[in-house]
């Protein structure tokens, strides 16, 4: 994952009302939620949770489908890992071991 596109999507779920919907996203699971149970479970105007969920699909972090009249909003996983995995991937990577620092001695 490049840098950028990890500080993008960092930079959208920074924002409370974002991550609130993504989290409700990311618990509904595979089947992911009509926009009007999102809005009743987020409890914020259909305009606002228009325009956050503009922001978290612009990311690539949530993903829309029309079924018939309804539109669906599901949690994209695959790029969830991602952001997960440019953060850990490199824990501790800088951190000597015991032995490296007995042998620097």
């Amino acid at each position: 994952m490049k840098l950028e596109t990890a500080a993008t999507q960092l930079e959208a779920l920074g924002n409370p009302t974002r991550l609130r919907i993504y989290r409700a996203l990311v618990r509904a699971g595979e089947q992911g939620l009509a926009v009007g149970h999102l809005q009743e479970r987020i409890g914020i105007a259909a305009s606002t949770l228009s325009h956050h969920l503009h922001r978290l699909i612009a990311t690539g972090l949530v993903g829309q489908e029309r079924q018939a009249t309804t539109l669906i909003c599901r949690a994209n996983y695959a790029a969830m890992n991602d952001l997960l995995g440019f953060l850990s991937d490199e824990c501790c990577a800088d951190v000597r071991s015991p032995q490296t620092k007995d042998n620097a001695a």
